[in-house]
């Protein structure tokens, strides 16, 4: 049964805000327990040469429970539990071999600028979000109001309550049914997906992923930076003025204006993939290797290629879509999507790059010199794409002269 996550604006009282904001400590201080018992719990065993003693979630989250003093009787016992699960899953995260971007566990700052708690004792009733009230807790527990009602229905497992800048968010977890798998017996409608920077092409058109709006945004973000750069300039000591916090928040504000521009568009055009075609394609694009200069990584940076990714992967899991990642290697710019001719360095013309082949310097123009097929190069990509999940060969179909 999937895990799908709701993510909700909550609007507390004054005194829900503080409730709030002493747990999130009480989940950093939580964090930064765990995490150091777990360092000296790791180094005992390497001086004992004894694995045995090598730290585990269980053994982490008895010491806190152990050492609880009284004034963490006022927090719920939740919170304890939770942070110490989740330092149990970064360290996972951290040596999985499939995922090599995961960092290793640091200890949490009160400046950072996502803080956070996550419960599984929380009650959604309609609009409402009740968290559990501790026997010994000093403040009056109320229902916190949330933007809307919870889209799924089925077992909350958890609630993580987040706070960005002066707004709190409410993700979340829903064990739901399991859709019916489908049988596509009729048709296997094939959708070509060609992620670049500043546009999505697929089947059916094109899709703008910088916006004027981020466009405008990205701009006001620029003009703030150079405030707040001109001031650390200026006074290198105690640049930390009410004025530079005014301009620090309204870059934060413009930031989280991208992102939620950005998941918007993300999450409609996911689900329309999702819903329509049974068979999504996409690239395996290695981004690292495809960083250049400063310019061109910062559209790198903005076009969306990894979070479009994972955004269809669940959703595609979640409906049982088929779901397509072409080879990082195969040549979806390079092959001719008619004749399967693919353009090489010593081939006539060259190779397709930034510039165009040798011949004509025209990036979006795709040109076949074996065929005579002009056609644009998004689009031949697409078809290549579509082609490949349609089931190529292991050498994909290539006419190498």
């Amino acid at each position: 049964m999937p895990i799908k996550t709701h993510k909700i604006r909550i609007y507390p009282n004054a005194e829900m805000a503080t409730v709030i904001s002493e747990l999130m400590d009480y989940n950093r201080f939580c964090w930064n327990k765990g995490l150091a018992a777990w360092n000296d719990m790791y180094d005992a065993s390497l001086a004992m040469a004894d694995k045995k003693l090598r730290p585990t979630e269980y053994k982490v989250r008895d010491e806190l429970v152990k050492n609880k003093t009284d004034w963490q009787q006022q927090f719920s016992a939740r919170v304890l539990q939770t942070a110490v699960h989740r330092l149990h899953q970064a360290w996972q995260n951290f040596f999985n071999p499939a995922m090599p971007d995961a960092h290793k566990p640091k200890f949490h700052h009160k400046w950072d600028p996502k803080q956070s708690f996550t419960t599984d004792r929380a009650v959604i009733v309609g609009k409402y979000l009740t968290l559990d009230r501790p026997h010994a807790a000093s403040h009056r527990f109320s229902a916190i109001k949330m933007a809307e009602e919870l889209r799924f229905t089925g077992e909350i497992k958890t609630v993580t309550i987040t706070k960005r800048g002066k707004k709190f968010y409410a993700s979340v977890n829903v064990l739901v049914e399991d859709t019916p798998r489908p049988a596509f017996y009729d048709c296997w409608d094939i959708v070509g997906i060609d992620v670049n920077v500043g546009h999505i092409r697929w089947n059916g058109g094109d899709v703008n992923t910088f916006t004027p709006r981020m466009a405008a945004l990205h701009q006001r973000i620029k003009y703030y930076q150079k405030c707040l750069n001109r001031k650390r300039r200026r006074n290198p000591g105690d640049y930390r003025s009410k004025t530079y916090q005014r301009i620090k928040a309204k870059m934060n504000r413009a930031y989280e204006q991208v992102h939620a521009l950005q998941d918007d568009l993300i999450h409609k055009f996911s689900h329309m993939i999702i819903k329509n075609y049974p068979a999504p394609c996409l690239e395996d694009l290695d981004v690292h290797r495809m960083m250049m200069d400063d310019k061109k990584v910062k559209g790198l940076q903005r076009g969306l290629f990894r979070r479009l990714r994972t955004a269809i992967e669940y959703k595609a899991a979640w409906h049982h879509r088929h779901l397509v990642i072409a080879n990082r290697f195969f040549p979806s710019t390079q092959r001719c999507s008619n004749c399967g001719y693919i353009k090489k360095e010593e081939s006539y013309g060259g190779k397709m790059t930034l510039q165009g082949d040798s011949i004509y310097h025209q990036h979006d123009v795709y040109r076949c010199y074996e065929c005579g097929l002009i056609i644009d190069r998004d689009d031949t990509a697409v078809q290549n794409l579509i082609q490949y999940a349609a089931g190529l060969t292991p050498e994909w179909e290539t006419v190498q002269r």
